[in-house]
């Protein structure tokens, strides 16, 4: 009986010693072992034998975020053997950096890594989680004190480059790798708020301004070449009608010619009797009582009663 129990005792120390040496490691997670103190071995993901005695997984401080009912973040930190080798996110908390024209502006950011090598991670760095924060939070002052406050406000881009570049190179001998950075919120102060504002709608009135002013120019174009454009076809109507009248009258001329060949009189003398004869109607629309007569114009107007009678005659 006394084997048995000593065989039994073994048997249940032995089943015990095998479960706490039985290690499962999930898949994109690592276990760092170590033997008497000392590093021994990286376990990957899969079933792993260690010795329960002088094997142990070493531990490391870890964050996590979570949220309660009211949607408020609360940040748990706590020590932990498996080290998480997925892409995580931090959001780090607000807070005041001071841009080159001494403005102070609340910044928010978001900065994802992955660990690259574990062992670094565990051995090159005391609190992963805390030193990636306070280097953001300096590295974001350092960038943000050298810029002016429109350049921050419009260069997100660029900041985000330069802080994932200066994180990278920092990181690196951490075995982590910053794959990107990301600036959330940008909160000026409320009177640089109101100032922006105004600037904003006094921008914009300025440009509905020269909009305005560039239409009324454009409208005074058009007139002016539609006026112009008038002019000339106003012209070149006058000047068509008056060709039209002095091919007619010169038509006229002819005929009359070809009539007072026969009786021997002038016909410049008859033409310049009927301008008289029309200047007289004209004064007599007028209203005016009194005419004064030249000399020469009797004889003009003798010489076309005279023309006259011999039209009639004929």
């Amino acid at each position: 009986m006394g084997t048995l129990f000593i065989v039994f005792i073994l048997a249940v120390f032995l089943i015990v010693l095998i479960s706490k040496g039985l290690i499962i490691v999930r898949q994109a997670e690592t276990i760092i072992i170590e033997r008497l103190g000392s590093y021994h071995r990286t376990l990957n993901n899969g079933l792993h034998i260690i010795w329960p005695i002088i094997d142990r997984p070493r531990q490391m401080l870890w964050r996590y975020v979570k949220t309660d009912v009211s949607g408020k973040n609360y940040i748990i930190q706590k020590n932990q053997t498996r080290i998480d080798l997925r892409e995580i996110v931090y959001d780090f908390p607000r807070q005041d950096v001071i841009t080159r024209d001494n403005v102070t502006i609340e910044i928010n950011a978001l900065l994802y890594f992955q660990i690259t090598d574990p062992y670094k991670v565990v051995y090159e760095i005391n609190n992963l989680p805390n030193a990636i924060e306070k280097l953001t939070q300096t590295t974001l002052r350092n960038v943000i004190g050298e810029l002016e406050l429109d350049k921050t406000l419009s260069s997100r881009d660029i900041i985000n480059s330069r802080l994932r570049d200066i994180l990278d190179d920092a990181t690196d001998k951490w075995g982590v790798k910053i794959n990107r950075v990301e600036i959330q919120d940008i909160n000026p102060p409320v009177e640089i708020k109101s100032a922006m504002e105004k600037q904003m709608r006094a921008e914009r009135d300025k440009r509905a301004k020269i909009l305005e002013a560039e239409g009324q120019k454009m409208s005074q174009i058009l007139v002016a070449e539609g006026d112009k454009n008038a002019q000339v076809t106003r012209s070149e109507g006058e000047a068509q009608a008056r060709l039209i009248v002095a091919e007619a009258e010169a038509k006229a001329i002819q005929k009359v010619a070809e009539s007072l060949k026969a009786t021997g009189s002038d016909p410049a003398q008859y033409l310049i009797a009927l301008k008289y004869i029309k200047a007289f109607e004209n004064l007599v629309k007028n209203g005016d009582k009194t005419v004064v007569l030249p000399y020469e114009s009797s004889a003009l107007l003798g010489s076309v009663k005279t023309i006259g009678n011999l039209f009639n005659k004929s």
